[in-house]
């Protein structure tokens, strides 16, 4: 036995990614007293600049988006009470096909290795029975989110630690949903192209692949809060249209897809912490 806590370490690419993916989880544990971590691989900066100056218009600065964003987030973990922020501070990529993508010290540009071990030490230091991050598409493709994906697998190599690792995932069933939703509160929404409907039809898992459905209603109100703190990309935060209780409706469900396990817990699951409590 240890008095070490049970530990949550959550790996995204940007401030704002630990709300939209996982606040509910976050809150969740650590209303349970679980130690949860944070850890933000990007500073963000290729997001909307103050008064809404979008990347590579003139004004628009990353080094003042950075600290602007950085701000946001920890009063997203203020929010949703998360124990330990991590920054790694790499430059955002930005979009797949910005020229960002290729900028020296960007995070798609940091050699893996070299984020895998900086992402290595703090799981040495934080031990985590859990670690949450992207799959192998980075859920839709974002080049960060992809690295941030790739990092965590590299580290938990590099430690040899043995967490429950799991992805962030979607069941089609909600992704439908998800749809439905957008065009009630973008009535004017233009249809896809054949093209863009079918991706995103592949984004997310059939239902009966999900492993693991956590059920973070009671925390919806934390969760669309910490979301609410990222003020300068509301723009880009579509859920926040949907007011608080719609929100909950829609988003009190966080699922996942369970890829390393030493507990033998059964699947599906409802715990993340499932066979370690």
């Amino acid at each position: 036995m240890t008095d070490r806590p049970l530990t949550l370490m959550a790996v995204h690419a940007h401030p704002d990614d630990e709300a939209t993916g996982t606040g509910g989880v976050l809150a969740r544990y650590a209303a349970e007293g679980i130690r949860t971590v944070l850890v933000t691989c990007t500073d963000g900066g290729c997001g909307d600049g103050p008064g809404g100056v979008k990347p590579g218009d003139p004004g628009h600065d990353p080094a003042v988006v950075a600290l602007m964003r950085r701000q946001e987030l920890e009063a997203s973990c203020d929010v949703l009470k998360v124990s330990d922020l991590e920054m790694l501070d790499y430059a955002d990529s930005g979009m797949i096909g910005w020229p960002s993508n290729d900028a020296p010290g960007s995070f798609w540009q940091t050699p893996v290795e070299v984020g895998a071990a900086r992402l290595a030490e703090l799981m040495r230091h934080y031990r985590p029975d859990v670690v949450v991050t992207y799959d192998e598409n980075g859920f839709y493709g974002h080049p960060d989110h992809i690295q941030a994906h790739r990092i965590t697998m590299a580290a938990l190599e590099m430690t040899g630690l043995t967490p429950k690792v799991y992805w962030t995932t979607m069941p089609r069933s909600m992704m439908q949903r998800f749809g439905e939703t957008m065009r009630e509160f973008q009535g004017d929404m233009p249809e896809p192209d054949p093209a863009e409907a079918a991706a995103i039809a592949e984004i997310g898992l059939p239902d009966d692949e999900i492993t693991t459905w956590v059920d973070t209603t009671a925390f919806s109100g934390q969760k669309f809060d910490a979301l609410a703190a990222h003020a300068s990309q509301g723009e880009n935060i579509f859920f926040l249209k949907m007011g608080k209780e719609r929100f909950g409706e829609l988003m009190g469900m966080e699922t996942f897809v369970r890829v390393k396990d030493a507990t033998g817990a059964t699947v599906p699951e409802n715990d993340l912490f499932a066979g370690l409590r």
